[in-house]
């Protein structure tokens, strides 16, 4: 999105409802200096201001996103340009999440393997040394169930029976047998059990 070109287009578009800045600002409960930082191209209007923004202005979300007055055919390309990005910024997010969640384990596990050792090797044999080595593995746990919870979150898996996407509860997804890429599950449509692929989106 062009924040200058959007700026221009919310100037336009006050100035043609013969609407001070002032007087926008007011009816969105605004200051107006938020109305300039929109004008100049040094912000963008919060979500929840943007549909009474619109309203004002008469204008569409999707037209004030694109920064122009849009045709009907305008519309539906632009509209599809815009639901493909969020598409692509989505399965960007889940792949980070992804890729956070095999970092958390594999820094646990490390870390744990370490620790365990040190104290091994640094304190005797006694109900300390069993204490820490107990305390070592519930710090383990904790990361894990926050990368488990990034591993829900990403994407759906899709049944090679049915082809239904679905997303696994945290039982199936700590428990049951995977691979980097597929997980063995009971579909939630078919119940058939296959070794599902992970997808990103549907």
């Amino acid at each position: 999105m062009d924040q200058i070109k959007i700026g221009k287009f919310i100037a336009e578009c006050r100035k043609k409802k013969n609407l001070t800045q002032a007087q926008l600002a007011e009816k969105l409960n605004i200051t107006n200096r938020a109305i300039s930082k929109w004008e100049t191209g040094k912000a963008m209007p919060d979500s929840n201001i943007m549909f009474d923004l619109c309203d004002i202005l008469e204008i569409t979300v999707n037209e004030l996103l694109s920064g122009e007055i849009i045709d009907m055919e305008q519309k539906e390309e632009q509209l599809n340009d815009l639901i493909f990005q969020m598409a692509q910024n989505e399965e960007r997010y889940h792949k980070r999440l992804r890729h956070s969640a095999y970092v958390i384990i594999a820094t646990s596990l490390s870390a744990l393997i370490c620790l365990i050792t040190l104290i091994s090797l640094l304190i005797p044999e006694c109900g300390f040394q069993y204490f820490l080595i107990i305390v070592s593995i519930i710090l383990f746990i904790i990361p894990c169930i926050i990368a488990l919870k990034f591993k829900v979150e990403t994407g759906y898996y899709e049944c090679k029976n049915c082809q239904h996407m679905f997303v696994p509860n945290y039982k199936e997804i700590a428990l049951l047998m995977q691979t980097p890429t597929r997980r063995l599950l009971k579909c939630t449509k078919c119940g058939k059990w296959t070794w599902c692929e992970k997808v990103l989106k549907k």
